[in-house]
């Protein structure tokens, strides 16, 4: 008998979803990035994002995530990539959903939840390298946004 609400036989992987935003001020582009407030890579940069519950969609999940932790609200954002690479995240098997979108100007935004900071970092000065696979999700992002 399993004593937990979920029991499976085969081991399963958990469902992040991350958002990446690019915007634009005075002809330069910017991504927003989150500092990571917790481990793993505490004090690292990378996308808003997290866990999505067991009671949403991946899509809910990345705008909740987005709000939570940078209090942008009302952002609608685009499917572009799954990844699920084993190791990717050193907690346990974590298969991501990403998010991206082009927003107007450069929005205000807060550190929040578990974000200590949130900022919007021109392009060629993000801080490298970023936490997970981040920097290989940015590069996808802008091959998608047709922006690289």
């Amino acid at each position: 008998m399993c004593e937990n609400r979920y029991c499976y036989k085969y081991p399963h992987p958990a469902v992040t979803a991350d958002c990446i935003l690019i915007g634009k001020e005075n002809g330069r582009l910017h991504v927003l990035l989150i500092q990571r407030g917790g481990e793993p890579f505490k004090g690292h940069w990378a996308f808003p994002g997290g866990f999505v519950e067991i009671d949403e969609s991946c899509e809910d999940g990345a705008v909740r995530e987005l709000e939570e932790e940078t209090g942008l609200t009302g952002i609608s954002v685009e499917q572009f990539h799954t990844y699920s690479t084993p190791g990717r995240d050193p907690r346990e098997r974590i298969i991501t959903v990403s998010y991206c979108a082009l927003v107007d100007g450069l929005p205000a935004v807060k550190g929040c939840d578990d974000a200590a900071a949130a900022k919007w970092f021109p392009l060629e000065d993000v801080p490298h390298p970023l936490a997970f696979d981040h920097d290989d999700m940015l590069r996808d992002a802008l091959r998608f946004l047709n922006l690289a």
